[in-house]
This record gives structure tokens, C-alpha cells and sequence, in this order.
């Protein structure tokens, strides 16, 4: 046996030329589905490329310390003012509740001063009280010796004895003497 396997026979120009347009057809069928081929593969690529954005794009939102920075970088920006604004008014208590106790402080302060000026009062009250009876007996002792004493002083000069509503006359012994005589 040969290698080589006998030709065949020889192509008319028609046959050539037939065999030439299925070849033309088969070539522009297989093109065809190439490029069928080549859009469907790109449409798996444009997928994948998606899928694998996707997946980059949930690894990152997943990554604790990225989701941790989120949640702060959003706490930060909403609440931030409001923690700034609670802050001012911890300190404005703060001054106020200070105020406040020194108010208090003086308050109290004035009140034990009050409670002490009252007891001196008092005490100065009491002891007037207790020598109150002294000044009574005083004031008899003095309305006593001056029942006694005033009008003798009075009735010691012409003057002041015309004031009583007497008269002044000498006595048969020559001593001047305010009389008060009986109508």
C-alpha cells in the first residue's frame, strides 16, 4: 500500500465554481456565528467585569473599618451640631448652677446674719426687761421727791410762784413766801 491516497478527478469550471459559492457560504455562516459568538462573549465580559465591580464594591461596604469610617463620617455629620449645641448648654448649666450656689452661699449667709442681729436685739430687750423694775422705782423715787421737792423749788421766787397761781407775800417774821390763799 501507498502513502498517498489517489486525487480525484479533476473540477469542471461549473462544479468549481459551485464548490467556490458553498465554500463563500460556509465562510459567511461561520463569520456569522463568530460574531453571534464575539457579542455573546462580550456580553459575558461586560457581566463578569459588572459582577466583579459589584463584588469589589460589597467587599469595600462590607469591610468593618470602611463601614466603621461610614457610620462615623454620618454620625459626625448629623449629630455633630447637636452634640456642639449640648455642650454649650452643659456648660451654661453649669456656669448657672455655679451661680446659683454662691446665691445660696449668701443667702444663707445673710440669714445667719439676720438670726444673729435678732438674738443681740433680743438679748438688749431682755436686758432692758430686767431693769425695767429699776427704772419704775426710779421714776415713783422721782415723781416722789419731786411731789416734794418742785414745788418748794417753784414756790422759791415771785415769778414762778404767779405761774402756781399764788401769791407772794412776807411773813410776819420778814421771810418772803408764796401763799396760796383759799376763794
Amino acid at each position: 500500500m501507498t502513502d498517498h491516497t489517489p486525487s480525484p478527478a479533476p473540477l469542471s469550471d461549473e462544479e468549481l465554481r459551485e464548490t467556490l459559492d458553498m465554500l463563500g457560504t460556509v465562510v459567511a455562516s461561520v463569520s456569522d456565528r463568530v460574531d453571534n459568538q464575539t457579542d455573546a462573549m462580550n456580553g459575558l465580559i461586560k457581566t463578569a467585569t459588572e459582577a466583579r465591580q459589584a463584588a469589589f464594591a460589597a467587599r469595600t461596604q462590607t469591610n468593618p473599618e470602611n463601614y466603621g469610617a461610614l457610620v462615623g463620617e454620618t454620625i459626625d455629620g448629623r449629630i455633630n451640631d447637636n452634640l456642639v449645641r449640648m455642650a454649650g448648654m452643659i456648660n451654661d448649666l453649669y456656669t448657672a448652677s455655679n451661680r446659683a450656689q454662691e446665691a445660696l452661699k449668701k443667702a444663707d449667709e445673710s440669714k445667719w446674719e439676720t438670726f444673729r442681729e435678732i438674738r443681740e436685739r433680743e438679748n438688749a430687750i431682755s436686758r432692758f426687761k430686767s431693769r425695767l423694775p429699776w427704772f419704775g422705782l426710779g421714776a415713783v423715787v422721782l415723781a416722789l421727791a419731786m411731789t416734794v421737792l418742785l414745788p418748794r423749788f417753784l414756790a422759791g421766787n415771785a415769778t414762778t410762784c404767779a405761774v402756781l397761781g399764788a401769791s407772794w407775800t412776807a411773813t410776819t417774821t420778814g421771810v418772803d413766801a408764796c401763799v396760796f390763799y383759799q376763794r
